[in-house]
């Protein structure tokens, strides 16, 4: 990692990190599905990462250097579990699935941020609604209450807005495919 000065480079790099963080636990987690393990497993590449830091060499791809770390952990995290696990894959189907779990989580990054764009074009109720119904452990009859609205009520406009909300996704991916 080479800068005209440390904190900057550092600081540059941090930002790499933290930018990072969601694909790398999206991609995590499809290489060891279902394993209650993945989070202590991203944890411990979030350390390898740092502890290679110097390693990286900013301008060049992050994004290649961390997953190439984090398929190696994955690795490394496998063969110890080795005994317990009752499906093995080959080195060659292995290096398939990852290299297709990486093109997914590409469209799962490009997904997030054209939804966190089409939720800004919500009014402020709806964005609570939705909020309530996908974020919080209240029940619908709980919010239907607080706001004075039926249930029924709620769950049409849900419907609605999810449907507008995949539009306005689809919409904002076909846009950024025509102008690439």
């Amino acid at each position: 990692m080479e800068a005209s000065h440390p904190e900057d480079s550092e600081a540059a790099f941090v930002a790499e990190l933290t930018a990072h963080q969601m694909p790398l636990q999206l991609y995590v987690r499809s290489l060891l599905p279902g394993d209650p393990a993945s989070a202590d497993v991203a944890q411990q590449i979030n350390a390898t990462i740092w502890k290679k830091r110097s390693d990286y060499r900013l301008g060049t791809n992050f994004r290649a250097w961390a997953f190439a770390i984090a398929r190696f952990e994955v690795l490394t995290y496998r063969k110890k579990q080795a005994a317990e696990r009752h499906l093995q894959f080959t080195d060659e189907l292995e290096t398939v699935i990852s290299q297709e779990i990486v093109d997914r989580v590409d469209d799962v990054q490009q997904r997030h941020e054209a939804l966190q764009e089409c939720l800004k074009s919500l009014k402020p109720a709806d964005r609570e609604l939705l909020m309530h119904r996908y974020a919080e452990t209240g029940t619908l009859s709980e919010f239907a209450r607080k706001v004075d609205r039926s249930v029924g009520g709620l769950k049409v406009t849900l419907h609605r807005l999810r449907t507008a909300l995949l539009s306005c996704i689809e919409r904002r991916l076909s846009a950024d495919e025509v102008s690439a």
